[in-house]
């Protein structure tokens, strides 16, 4: 019987160039504070760890978190570690459900959760590596030829670099796209017409027969969100993602009811339950949880069919393998957000600098390799020069 023998935790500290943090680019929940500088400094990632689940044969998973990653790093390294080796990777649900309610008092949540992601992650590329089967297979297959997805990008500035940046993701065959709000209620009335002015300019490029998303980041609140619906609902979007703060379940709720414009969030929700509470109180019309916080791929098969029997879309946050490979496996789960590879800003881009084999879109879809066992990815050296690692 295959043994968990080890747990390798890594923390890559971006030192390469970074696009200059610019103003107005993304509202975000530290707006509401009034301070001078980069509000959004606490939103970039420009760290990442990964962690490798090694058995006795020799085979490694591998696992990531982009939360707190020095914090997550102590966390497996003292809590969770422990509480795995020695552990049949097969027996994912148990060490789940150990992992959960040995640290129930204050891993739940947050770091904790997150830390068990990265853990549930690297078992199920293990499991895929061991039995050489892509993890897609594990959770039921396929369910669609390929992946539609959507261009995630055009946070905001001036006009005419969003109208471009748009032409240019239009060319590429993107059928839909998401972007962003830069003006939030310290703004006023006036950053409420430059957020129109964005939003206009994008549909002017795209025109109405594609798919337009918005978001806010939690950078609004509940007022200012119902102030903004009503302007909003001409422009036709698909949803408004993150209008307040992550813990605001009852102000989702109250602005999804208005059905102006679908509200979409999850994406800093950590827990099966916490998913069904949004389900279950109608706070969203389409539910983003990313499966390296929620509690990993076993915590989103669950969600995935709570979700599907309210007939609540899942759509994952921020891409990548791990949620590549649940939407691939689940039909309630339309399609994937896509970041196109580009120079390091928010944090987001680190992936395709820190691991080999991400799916990339062709004309709006992306294919997994049925032929590439577990999540299909590797940690590549070919940026090493770029990171400081901490073991």
């Amino acid at each position: 019987m295959t043994k968990i023998k080890s747990i390798r935790t890594r923390v890559w500290n971006w030192t390469g160039p970074t696009v200059p943090p610019q103003g107005n680019f993304c509202t975000n929940a530290s707006d509401a504070l009034g301070m001078k500088g980069d509000a959004m400094e606490s939103f970039r990632f420009h760290q990442w760890l990964t962690c490798e689940v090694e058995t006795d044969d020799g085979t490694i998973g591998i696992g990531n978190a982009a939360l707190a990653p020095s914090v997550v790093k102590k966390a497996i390294d003292d809590w969770y570690a422990p509480l795995v080796i020695g552990e049949d990777p097969f027996d994912y649900a148990y060490i789940w459900e150990k992992m959960y309610r040995r640290t129930h008092a204050w891993g739940r949540r947050g770091v904790g959760m997150t830390a068990m992601s990265a853990i549930d992650i690297a078992i199920w590329d293990l499991m895929g590596k061991l039995v050489d089967k892509p993890v897609f297979k594990l959770l039921g297959g396929r369910t669609k030829e390929e992946i539609p997805v959507y261009y995630s990008k055009l946070y905001a500035g001036p006009i005419d670099v969003m109208q471009a940046e748009a032409e240019e993701a239009m060319k590429a065959g993107y059928q839909a796209f998401k972007m962003r709000f830069g003006w939030g209620p310290k703004d006023g009335m006036a950053g409420m017409r430059e957020n129109l002015k964005r939003i206009e300019c994008v549909r002017e490029v795209i025109g109405y027969d594609k798919d337009l998303m918005a978001d806010a980041y939690m950078g609004w609140n509940l007022d200012y969100t119902k102030r903004m619906l009503p302007k909003l609902a001409p422009y036709e979007l698909r949803w408004l993602e993150e209008p307040v703060i992550g813990d605001d379940t009852s102000g989702y709720a109250e602005l999804n009811a208005m059905n102006i414009v679908p509200i979409s969030g999850g994406e800093h929700e950590f827990s099966v339950i916490g998913c069904k509470n949004l389900l279950q109180t109608n706070a969203v019309s389409v539910l983003q949880y990313d499966t390296n916080r929620v509690g990993g791929i076993t915590a989103a098969q669950k969600i995935n069919a709570i979700a599907e029997a309210y007939q609540v879309p899942v759509i994952p946050h921020a891409g990548q393998m791990h949620n590549y490979h649940v939407t691939m496996a689940n039909t309630n789960c339309p399609m994937s957000e896509y970041f196109p590879v580009f120079d390091v800003e928010v944090g987001n881009e680190l992936f395709y600098y820190i691991f080999e084999g991400d799916a990339e879109a062709q004309g709006g879809f992306l294919q997994l390799d049925e032929e590439k066992p577990g999540l299909g990815i590797t940690i590549t050296d070919k940026y090493l020069e770029h990171f400081e690692i901490t073991e």
